[in-house]
This record gives structure tokens, sequence and C-alpha cells, in this order.
């Protein structure tokens, strides 16, 4: 294998060895389609490819353009944004420039045999002399592709006497690491960039505009998106939305989650200031030293957006003594950590993005010396390390903003709240007085308004104050009560509220909003172990509503997610024979989300689940009346009447989440909800007896497909991830089930009588051996047959794999993909072979007529 300082030696004549002669004197360029070994000319912008070659084994080959060629790696396992992650890299022969757009198949018996595509590309920037690295070893450079970004490195770790010559590639650790089991980019990202263009990763996650933003900004007119203005007399501000984990997809700036009062700044042309709470309140009065510091800033025209808060002894925001410098009026303790700027200097920066507008903000407070204003900090690290960190401080939680959004005035997707635990503000409807006191109040009954306007009962708190908060609140109480509970009718019960005080509840007009930090919610939709934080005066009673799913435990935070769903028990082994764990199979569904709903969509489906993996107990399930299975969707109970509701996988989110409740296996009825009772698809499924070699299987399926032609019925083929195949008819959705099932019976006879010394058409394993059964009995109403991209709860993990009738002679066997390999197969696949079954609508009009023939 050639060294790279094999290419500045000299030959006896004095002329440098052609560096592409290894590469061409490998092929025969007569039979293969890869370029041929012409040199380039040296360019300024080095380009690199990583391109997926599926040979002998899968694998990755890297390659950096330089001095007109392409130096080149092959890659077992591929890169990762892990810096942990030392990946093996085998320096191989160059390669010459054209071979970076090269995709196609490398013909059998010729080097290198198999498939190729471009998995990414872009340029790279080489840290130091390139030449010199390769010679010394050790080669760092900065790459900018659409999958890969930041500085990555590549270090020689060949010893004398080696065959190969061995590097190790990995990630350095700058803004754009990621640990492996938070993200895994060969998984995550397995397609080609020239079937599915991604652009740039830098121009889709800017990491380097949020860590080192606007350092040439002057002013707000500059700012791409900005667009000049007058200024709005009122704004309303962005809300954040809960979140159960951090996003995993673009770029997101990363804020502590600040235990204040949202405050909004508003500065007209002539520099005065108004501070407006979330809901309109003109607060300036409150905290005119405030308002005398934001004047102070020089900004103009201007709208500010952050949270005040109180500072303890240790630095940290403290909400109690932000609420004792209203209640006593010495507000100058306040703070205020501003976080966006939507308008400045007679400009809407509201499209600008996110990162451009901080930077502005971050310009305008550099060298002001208030202490009242301050900018709200964003920090550059994995989520889930500061999410524990936040929660060791005791504080409440962060905020994920996306780095390239807009600003806008509702709740969104592009702000994210995260909490170390639950906490929110609820409504005060009722109380009552703390036992041995009349004056003080001894628990608060808690609700919260639902979409129609229903304050729902949320149960009650009885600690997190002292003797004069009790006091006072009680006082102003007492000024609300009425004779009337102004909760939902009988929801107020025994066991979800104190039985020692149930009948001596005080019930109040709700007009109080507290907040309260809780340890999560019981089955009956009551507060567990509650405590008091303090009154919210800046929320209106009506706009409190329960904040579903929006703690993130810290204990619990873990990398084991997929998109949203948080995977339990990831490492738990559920194929013992091939080590594969449940992350496997709920990341393996995550991925084929996109090929396998079509076959889910409006299609009862029933679920094959495996608490405890494939050598455990599977059972079936068809219903689920709790819903048990976040996504799930039941079906109208009239398709089947005297049946419970039937379920249907309708998102990527329900299958995943499906896959994290240990469903293995998904299978799906033969007729839709549009007409239930109508099939639109026979299913023959061939299953070998005892004896029967997969010849026989393929054969099988030909002679099957030969006699659907002679009845001019177009069929298409997939593996069924166990022992056999699946030929699968779609038909036009017009004829019941006992039809149809009459019709697969009839066709499936006619194969046994006419080629009897290879099917059989009774079912039981007797009368099988030595001949494959064609299953018609999957046609009947309410039987189910495994969905294309469905998992085999089998030794291995098969699955079932829609292919084309040519790949049928390739095959090996019915399980020839498994959860492990599926995604990487369909990686390499230019088309869709079953794309023409959506638009089949055949009748079976007149193929029953010429099979009764």
């Amino acid at each position: 294998m050639d060294q790279p300082r094999a290419r500045v030696k000299r030959s006896k004549a004095g002329v440098a060895p052609d560096p592409l002669q290894r590469y061409a004197a490998k092929r025969n360029f007569a039979v293969t389609p890869e370029p041929k070994a012409q040199r380039a000319q040296p360019a300024e912008a080095l380009g690199f490819v990583i391109q997926k070659h599926w040979a002998t084994r899968l694998h990755y080959d890297f390659r950096l353009e330089l001095d007109g060629v392409l130096l080149s790696w092959a890659v077992p396992k591929g890169p990762s944004f892990d810096p942990a992650e030392k990946r093996m890299a085998v320096h191989v022969e160059d390669h010459p420039v054209s071979y970076g757009s090269f995709e196609g198949t490398i013909p059998p018996r010729q080097y290198g045999a198999g498939t190729v595509i471009v998995w990414d590309r872009g340029t790279w920037e080489p840290v130091g002399d390139p030449r010199e690295g390769m010679a010394k070893g050790k080669l760092v450079f900065r790459l900018h592709g659409e999958k890969l970004a930041g500085l990555w490195e590549l270090v020689r770790i060949a010893k004398p006497g080696d065959r190969q010559d061995p590097w190790m590639l990995f990630k350095k650790r700058d803004e754009w690491a990621r640990p492996l089991a938070e993200y895994d980019v060969i998984a995550a990202l397995p397609d080609s960039v020239v079937e599915k263009p991604l652009g740039l990763l830098e121009q889709r996650q800017p990491r380097s505009a949020v860590t080192a933003a606007g350092s040439a900004v002057q002013s707000a007119a500059q700012l791409p998106g900005a667009v000049k203005a007058a200024l709005p007399a009122a704004l309303s501000p962005q809300l954040a939305t809960p979140a159960q984990a951090p996003p995993t997809q673009g770029e997101w700036i990363y804020e502590l989650k600040l235990d204040g009062y949202r405050l909004l700044a508003r500065i007209d042309e002539r520099g005065r200031a108004r501070l407006i709470t979330r809901n309109g309140h003109d607060w300036t009065a409150k905290m005119k030293p405030l308002a005398e510091a934001v004047e102070a800033l020089g900004v103009r025209s201007a709208w500010l957006d952050g949270e005040i808060v109180v500072l303890d002894d240790k630095g940290t925001p403290n909400f109690n003594l932000l609420q004792n410098a209203f209640d006593a009026a010495r507000t100058e303790a306040i703070r205020y950590f501003l976080f966006d700027l939507p308008f400045a200097d007679g400009h809407d920066l509201r499209r600008v993005p996110l990162h451009a507008r901080r930077a502005l903000l971050k310009q305008r407070l550099d060298g002001h010396d208030s202490d009242h204003l301050r900018l709200s900090a964003d920090f550059p690290v994995d989520p889930a390390s500061l999410l524990h960190s936040v929660a060791q401080l005791g504080l409440e939680g962060i905020i994920a903003k996306r780095a390239d959004a807009p600003y806008v005035s509702d709740r969104t997707n592009t702000w994210l709240k995260l909490k170390t635990s639950e906490r929110q503000e609820f409504v005060v409807g009722g109380f009552s007085d703390r036992a041995g006191s009349t004056g003080e109040v001894g628990s608060l009954l808690l609700g919260y308004y639902d979409d129609a306007g229903v304050l729902r009962y949320a149960g009650n708190v009885g600690t997190g104050w002292n003797a004069s908060a009790a006091a006072e609140l009680h006082k102003k109480l007492v000024d609300l009560e009425t004779k009337a509970s102004p909760f939902e009718p009988g929801s107020v019960q025994p066991g979800r509220w104190s039985r020692l005080t149930l009948g001596r509840e005080r019930w109040v007009r709700p007009s109080v909003v507290v907040e309260v930090r809780f340890a999560g919610w019981t089955p009956d939709g009551s507060v567990r172990h509650a405590v008091f934080m303090g009154v919210r005066t800046d929320k209106p009673p009506r706009t409190v509503r329960r904040e579903r799913d929006s703690a993130v435990q810290v204990a619990a935070v873990s990398p084991n997610r997929v998109g949203s769903v948080k995977v339990s028990n990831p490492e738990r082994i559920i194929d013992p024979s091939s080590g594969l764990k449940k992350l496997d199979l709920v990341r393996y569904y995550e991925s084929v989300a996109e090929w396998m709903l079509p076959h889910l969509k409006a299609r009862p489906v029933a679920l094959v689940r495996g608490p405890t993996g494939i050598a455990g107990e599977l059972f079936f399930q068809k219903h689920d009346d709790k819903l048990s299975i976040s996504g799930l969707r039941e079906l109208d109970p009239s398709y089947w009447p005297g049946h419970p509701p039937m379920l249907e996988v309708p998102t990527a989110e329900a299958l995943v989440s499906a896959a994290q409740m240990n469903v293995i296996e998904f299978h799906t009825w033969n007729s839709t909800t549009r007409r239930i009772d109508k099939p639109d698809r026979i299913v023959f499924d061939l299953d070998p007896g005892e004896g029967v070699s997969w010849s026989r299987v393929q054969e099988a399926a030909v002679l099957t497909r030969t006699l659907l032609d002679e009845l001019g019925l177009k069929a298409w083929l997939k593996t069924s991830g166990g022992k056999g195949l699946h030929v699968v008819v779609p038909i036009a959705a017009r004829l019941d089930y006992d039809t149809v099932k009459a019709f697969s019976q009839a066709v499936v006879q006619h194969l046994a009588q006419t080629v009897p010394s290879r099917f059989v058409a009774k079912s039981g394993a007797s009368n099988r051996v030595g001949k494959v059964f064609v299953d018609y009995l999957r046609n009947t109403l309410g039987a189910t047959t495994a969905a294309a991209f469905s998992a085999r709860a089998r030794p291995g993990l098969g699955v079932s794999m829609p292919v084309a009738w040519e790949q049928l002679s390739a095959l090996k066997s019915g399980a020839q993909w498994s959860i492990a390999t599926a995604r990487e197969y369909l990686s390499f696949q230019k088309s869709d072979p079953w794309a023409d079954y959506w638009k089949a609508r055949q009748t079976l009009t007149k193929a029953m007529k010429t099979l009764q023939r």
C-alpha cells in the first residue's frame, strides 16, 4: 500500500511516480464504470467526499483532495461526531478527483465490486501544511460538508511490518462535537446527498453564527430580514412550548429558565421607556430605577424582551424575593435579564434570525455599566449536561431557542422549555384553614382551565409558606369567598382532597394565580408532593392551562431518545442470538417510517409485543382501551360492530412510540377505513414446510406469479422476514371478504392440483412436509399479515422487505435483511420496486372467470 511520502520520491530517471498508478492497475476500465485514472489540476478550494460502499462489507471511503488527486482511506464504521469514537481508517490508493462524483455499481469480479453512493461532500481546509501532516502521520482539517462540519483529525497508527497503513479518524472537540449516544450521523443520515441533497450543514445549523455571532454588526438596518417600520404601541411576547427532551434537529441556543416575571420594555423615539408585562400591564411606575436603566441604554424606537428577577446571596434567581420586592415597594434590587430585541432603531427585526438579533442586543449591552440590565447568557454545551448542572444549582430548567428562527408573538415550537421538575401556575378555587389557626391558610385547592373554559380540579398544596405568608394568603382569599365551588361539579372528592378537610373547604372566586412545584401527576389528574412557590400577579387566571408532558426529570435525562420519544431500558437485549437491543429496534422504526407509513395509514393494525424480548412471552394486541401507546389512534367502533375499537398507526411518532412500548411486529388488515368491509389487496403467504429448500420457495414464488399473470393480475413481492415470501395483489375495493377469500383459495387449490409435488392447499405442519403451503387464510375478515418493513420476533430480527421480481433469484432467505441492515440496504436503492403498486386498481371479474374455466 502506498505511503504518502512515496509521492515525493524520484525514480531513477528523475521523474515522480504517477500517484494514480496503483488505482489504474487494479481496474479494468472496459468493464467498470469508475472514472479513468486522470490527474486533475490542483484546485484552490479543496474538495472532500465520503462514499458509502457496499462491497464484500459495508464501509465508508473518506477522500480528501490534494495535489490533483483524492487521498483515500477506507473507514469500516464511518465517521462520528463523538470525539471519544476513534474510527479505524485504512489508507488506500489515491483516487482521481473525478471519482468524487461517482455513484453506481462496480460489476462482479472487479476490484471493489458492489454499489457506491456519495454519502457526503463539500470542501475541506487543512490546519497547517497538509503535505507535512501526511508525511508525519498527523492531519488536522476542517470540513464543510452536507453532513459533517468542524475540526477532524487523521493520525497514523501503523507499526513496522504492517501489511496495511492504518490510521485513526476522529472528531476534534469543538462546537460541533456530540456524544454518539445522543446522535449517530451514520444512522440518522444514511442516504446519498446526490439523490437527497441537504445543503451545507453550516448553513442549515449555523453554529458559528451562534457562538461568535455578529461581531461585524453595526446597525439594525444591516441585519438580514430587517424591515423599516413604525414602532407598534403593543407587542405580545413569544412563548415557549413545554418539551420532554432537548431537540435533535437544527441549531439551538440554550439559556437558563429564570425564576421571575416576563417583562417587555418599549422605548419610544424620544428614548422614554415603558415596562410592560406579558399581559400588557404597564409596570413602569413600580420599577422606576429599572426604567431609568433601560433609557440609559441609548436605544431608540425599540422593544426589548427579557425576565426580571431578584438574586439571592448566591446569585441565584429567587421568586419569593421578587415577590417581596414588590410587596415592600423596594424594587431597586430587581435585575432585568434581556434575551431578545424584536424592534430596534426604527426597524422591525422579528424576521431576523434569533442569533443575529442577540448579536445586536449584546452589542448594545456591551460597555453598559448599569447593574440593573444584563444579557441572558447562552451556553454552547450539551443540553443534557446543562440540565444536570441546572438541577444541581436548584434552578427551574432551561430554554431552548432555534438559532435561525424569527420572533413570533405566540407559543411556538422554536422556543422550548425543559424543566428539572414539574412546575406551573394554578388557579386557586378554594382553601382550608390551618388546624389551630383560623387566620392562616392550611391548604389551597388548585385548578386549571381546559379548552372549554371549565375549571378542572388539580389537587391541593399545603406547604411552602411561612406563617406571615399563610396569613397574607388567608386575608386575600377570604375577601374572595363564595358559597359555590368554581370547579367542575363532582371533581373535588375523597381521594383527590384530604379526607380530614373534606366538607370544611371554603370556596373562592377563581381570581388568584399561584405557582407550584410538584413531583408529577397522579392518574386521576392531581399534583403529587406539591410545594407553594408564590402568587403570580402577572398572569390572568383564564390563561392557566395544564402543561402536559412538560417535565424532564434530571435523574432520567438520557441521550437515549429517538425523536421526541424517550427509550426506557434502551440497552436491554431483545434478541440474544444477534445481541440487538431495544434502542436498535426503536431507531430502526424511526429510520424506515417514511417507507413504512403508507403501508400502515388508515389500516387496522395488530401489534406483537415482547416486553422482555423475543425469548420471553409474546402477545398480540388489537385493541387498547386506555391508549397506553402515545400516538396510536382508535378507529370508529362502527367499523367492526360488536368489537372494541381497532387501532391505527397514523404517524412516525406513533410508530416509534409503539416500538418504545416493546412492539416488535406490526400486522395489518387487507382493507382500509375507507371501505373496511372491502379488501383492497390479496396476500399469498408462501410458507415452506419442513425440508423445503430456499430454492423451492423461490420457485414457488415464480409459479404463483406465473399463474397470476395468466389470470391478468399483476403481483408484487416482499420477503416475509421469516422463512418465506409474500406475494401481494392490489385490487379495487369492490368485493367483500368472503368473495376475495374464495378466489384466493381457488388460486391456491389450482396451484396444488397443477403442481402437487411443490404445493399443498391444506394448512398444518404434517400436510406441508417437503411442500410450500400458500396461505390464503390471510384474506379472511379480521386476519392480518406482517406489514412491509415490519421486524419479525424471531432470532435475527428479520424484516419484511419489498423487493422487485428481478431480485428474487439473488435472495438468500426470507429474512435476508434485519433491523441492523435494512436501512443501509434502502440507502442504496435508487427506485422503489413497489412504486406502481399504489396506482394499481385491478378487478377480479376476468380473473375469476378465467380460473373457473
